[in-house]
């Protein structure tokens, strides 16, 4: 089917852009962002999926106030027309490629509403490829770039008006593609070795520049993937250089050391130690403030996790207590905490995404969802 976006130069494959190059069931097109006040204990965070082979499209928005996170879950058929990124309510909208985005909620009875609009303060940063493989097939192969920048606009949260002003929000969105699990499971034989992976992200913001790290791990450690750089910050998204960013720095390694909550597998503490190619090397200490669930955005939600099929046209709000969630529960395992960032003289604010399945030696953990001992 020929739709809108064929009448642009974009192909990467001799097929219209509605079918996807890969027949892989998972393939998935998804953005994500999230927004933060680190004084007031805020958080914002949602996403966008498409999974053209599985014919769904998904949206999420929460929203973490005084220790409650508030969340709408939104599903459909995917559509064929790729400029169509409107689920029930939750509409995705690119103001300017690569400078600008809208987030727009119209009013619903999950309680949620308003408008956002993401400035970028960064170059897109492009991670290096993810690629898993277990049991000989390919679980997980994407691509993804990260933008640091902030917010602005209003959301209504159960009749409560929040005013979001970008000297307070700071946050971060991506974009990524390819394959990853999602959506209802398989049927065939189950896997016969207990899968273990670790996966940390961090993005600091501080006044001059922010810092990127991502890494995929295995049981014992062993880097699967892992990308540093510094990244510098513009005061508008015009001034953020067209093509290349002459003043990344790319670093030749970064290592996080987590230190975790007795019985959980949520941090309470950090390091990361970063490594110039000169040989030079830093440390960022991250202090946490709060914690985000990412359950509230669809992220192994029991119930609407991504690509799931919930009908034509599904709604849904749900709230929850932050403070009440067992951490052994597999769909509280994946978190962003919100942190404080010193990095020599700097101190900033930072996003620690973390999600550990299985053992993970270097932190200590055993078993597949067993807190720190």
């Amino acid at each position: 089917m020929i739709t809108r976006f064929d009448d642009y130069p974009v192909h990467q494959a001799p097929v219209p852009v509605a079918e996807p190059a890969s027949g892989a069931r998972n393939f998935y097109d998804r953005s994500w962002w999230n927004a933060f006040d680190a004084e007031a204990g805020i958080y914002v965070g949602g996403g966008l999926g498409l999974y053209p082979n599985r014919r769904v499209m998904d949206g999420h928005l929460s929203v973490l106030v005084d220790g409650v996170q508030h969340c709408l879950h939104a599903s459909r058929r995917a559509p064929e027309e790729r400029s169509d990124t409107r689920v029930g309510p939750l509409q995705v909208e690119v103001l300017e490629p690569l400078r600008r985005l809208r987030i727009r909620v119209e009013e619903n009875d999950t309680g949620l509403a308003g408008e956002l609009v993401f400035q970028a303060a960064s170059s897109p940063y492009q991670e290096p490829p993810s690629r898993l493989v277990s049991g000989g097939r390919v679980m997980l192969e994407t691509c993804r770039f990260t933008q640091l920048g902030a917010w602005e606009g209003e959301l209504r949260v159960h009749g409560r008006k929040l005013t979001l002003r970008r000297e307070r929000f700071p946050g971060a969105r991506d974009r990524s593609w390819g394959v990853r699990p999602v959506g209802e499971p398989e049927p065939g034989a189950p896997a016969n070795v207990l899968p273990g992976v670790a996966w940390f992200w961090n993005v600091n913001h501080f006044e001059d520049l922010g810092v990127h790290f991502g890494t995929f791990e295995d049981s014992l450690g062993w880097p699967l993937q892992a990308s540093a750089a510094i990244l510098p910050l513009h005061q508008t998204p015009e001034a953020i250089p067209a093509g290349e960013e002459p003043g990344l720095v790319e670093l030749g390694a970064g290592k996080l050391a987590l230190r975790w909550k007795r019985g959980t597998r949520w941090p309470e503490g950090a390091t990361l130690s970063l490594t110039h190619r000169s040989g030079e090397q830093e440390r960022i200490e991250l202090e946490p403030l709060f914690r985000f669930h990412m359950k509230g955005i669809g992220y192994q939600h029991p119930e609407w996790g991504h690509a799931r099929w919930k009908g034509e046209d599904a709604l849904a709000g749900e709230s929850f207590e932050v403070a009440g969630l067992d951490p052994e529960a597999l769909e509280n395992n994946h978190v962003h905490t919100i942190c404080r960032a010193r990095f020599g003289g700097r101190v900033g604010v930072s996003t620690l995404e973390t999600v550990v399945l299985g053992p993970h030696r270097p932190s200590g953990l055993e078993g597949f969802l067993d807190g720190k001992v």
